[in-house]
C-alpha cells in the first residue's frame, strides 16, 4: 500500500526488525510461568462498604457531620473489589487502631 504525503511523494511503509531481551528464570529455576510475569503488577485493592445514588442538588447540600445512607445493612458483608471487579466479600476488623478486612467469601464466576 502506498501513501501520499501532503507533497505529492509516495513513501513505502518500512518495516523494522525487534529484538526482544531474554526472559529470566523463575525462582524454581525453569522457565517464567505466566503467573511469574504478573506478579510485580499493582493492583488496586478496595473495600466497599456499600453503596448510594444521590442527585447533585443534594451533594451540594453535604456538611461535616452529614449522613449518607448506604444500600447496605451494618452486619453486611463489606464487598472487595480488585480494579473494580468483586473478587471477595468480609468483615470489617480494627488491628491496631486501623481498619482491615477479613476475607470470608471468595466470589466464584
Amino acid at each position: 500500500m502506498r501513501n501520499e504525503s501532503l507533497f505529492g511523494h509516495h513513501d513505502e511503509p518500512t518495516a523494522k526488525g525487534v529484538h526482544f531481551g531474554m526472559l529470566e528464570p523463575s525462582e524454581s529455576g525453569g522457565a517464567p510461568s505466566s503467573i511469574d510475569l504478573l506478579r510485580d503488577v499493582p493492583l488496586e485493592v478496595q473495600a466497599q462498604l456499600g453503596k448510594s445514588r444521590k442527585l447533585v442538588k443534594d451533594i451540594l447540600k453535604l456538611n461535616v457531620g452529614s449522613v449518607i445512607e448506604l444500600d447496605k445493612e451494618a452486619d453486611e458483608p463489606v464487598d472487595i473489589l480488585v480494579n473494580n471487579k468483586l473478587i471477595a466479600r468480609g468483615e470489617v476488623v480494627e488491628i491496631d487502631g486501623n481498619y482491615g478486612v477479613r476475607i470470608i467469601e471468595i466470589v466464584t464466576r
